[in-house]
């Protein structure tokens, strides 16, 4: 399996400083650093290089990348830059031209023997998914050692409710980037599961337990806007069904950061948490005014009734993900993926109850266990999981226009190969 955990390295060094990255497979330990908060970002990697002894950072800026014709490559340590570089656009592409030269330079810092540790910190809006796939395909040198993304709380709500194309506000990563603020900001946050969280200035209660429901599992460590730890929230605050973390301002030692970012990361966990079929989805939490609304049925929808509520839907929170059936494409899970005011709606390939048994197989164990979870002795893992996210949620209103689209008794009664006849109301969105 790619990456790291028990099997492949265990993340600690075993000689030197308690955080030097020295490793007894000789590869190069490589943590990726990720957010739109490019303060709260630059934030965590100066903590990183202040922290383990022979860090360098490698940071490339896409900003000027249309008129420049190249990316422009800068490597730090504790001390300030130490070198830069240009790396020429690929296909015009930007992103591109990160990808091309990311890895040679990571070999680079591999082979003088010096470095400790890599710190990739990512530009602006560009996602730590592919870069630490990227990173984890070349195992024979590098090594993924954590994946985290740096956030003010503050601005959690504002980001997730800005649906401005990244092209509108000089954040696109290639010509035919067509993301938004607040989807991209949304991969960022629930792909990492490390958050290196700014307190400058202080979020307030809304804004942490915003964070806590968008990413209940996530590990959070506090850095202040200056880069030094200030301490990582410990225990469990009362009444928050998803065990939201204290946000107290003592705790942690000056090597937490440094110490997570030795952990180990798994890649292909990873993506199997991010895949609409066995992502592992917030529960059902309210404190502080933000709510989660699981809703979760085992008919299939109607898909012109459906189709007339997504706008309704997709604004009546924050944030929203799951699944979903329609009744006239019974054997396709699609996923919802919603943001800023707009919705994503994708085929994520079959049911797995759809598959002939011998195709079993070569599914992966989460996607059958989360399968398992959501059985029905009829439709099998076909079923509705939307999570609705957001401050002032109005559950019994989602509820109430999810159910009015699911087919009536009689549609259900009818059988499916009447629901195949349905009219296609997706066929647009799917592009089908």
């Amino acid at each position: 399996m790619s990456g790291t955990g028990p099997g492949a390295s265990d993340g600690h060094p075993h000689d030197g400083h308690p955080h030097d990255g020295r490793r007894h497979d000789g590869r190069l330990p490589v943590v990726i650093v990720a957010g739109l908060h490019g303060d709260a970002r630059r934030a965590a990697a100066r903590r990183l290089l202040a922290t383990v002894p022979g860090s360098v950072a490698l940071h490339h800026d896409l900003s000027a990348a249309a008129e420049r014709g190249t990316v422009v490559r800068e490597v730090r340590d504790a001390t300030g830059v130490v070198s830069t570089g240009e790396a020429p656009l690929v296909n015009d592409c930007a992103c591109c031209a990160l990808r091309e030269d990311l890895v040679p330079e990571l070999s680079r810092l591999a082979d003088d023997g010096l470095t400790r540790l890599a710190v990739v910190e990512l530009w602006d809006s560009v996602e730590p998914r592919a870069y630490a796939e990227l990173v984890a395909a070349h195992g024979e040198r590098l090594v993924v050692t954590q994946v985290l993304t740096a956030v003010d709380p503050a601005l959690v709500l504002p980001y997730l409710g800005n649906g401005d194309d990244l092209a509108d506000v000089g954040l696109a990563a290639a010509p035919s980037d067509r993301r938004t603020v607040a989807d991209t900001w949304a991969r960022q946050l629930e792909y990492a599961p490390v958050l290196a969280v700014t307190g400058d200035p202080p979020a307030d209660d809304e804004d942490r337990e915003l964070l806590a429901q968008l990413h209940p599992t996530a590990r959070l460590i506090r850095v202040d806007g200056s880069g030094a730890v200030a301490g990582e929230p410990t225990g469990t605050q009362t009444g928050t069904s998803a065990g939201t973390p204290v946000w107290g301002s003592a705790g942690a030692s000056a090597g937490e950061l440094a110490a997570a970012a030795f952990a180990g990361f798994d890649v292909e966990a990873a993506a199997a948490r991010q895949h609409p079929a066995c992502a592992l989805l917030p529960q059902e939490a309210d404190a502080s005014g933000v709510g989660t609304y699981v809703w979760h049925r085992t008919r299939p929808f109607h898909p012109e009734r459906l189709y007339r509520a997504l706008e309704d839907l997709t604004c009546a929170a924050a944030r929203s993900r799951g699944r979903f059936w329609l009744a006239d494409r019974p054997d396709t899970l699609l996923a919802w993926d919603a943001a800023g005011g707009a919705l994503c709606v994708e085929s994520a390939g079959p049911w797995l109850a759809a598959l002939p048994d011998a195709a079993w197989e070569a599914v992966s164990p989460a996607r059958r266990a989360a399968a398992a979870l959501d059985w029905h002795p009829l439709h099998g893992d076909r079923c509705q999981r939307l999570v609705f996210t957001s401050p002032g949620l109005d559950r019994e209103g989602i509820a109430r226009l999810l159910d009015s689209c699911l087919l009536t008794d009689a549609e259900y009664a009818a059988g499916r190969a009447a629901w195949k006849r349905l009219p296609p109301a997706f066929d647009a969105l799917l592009e089908v």
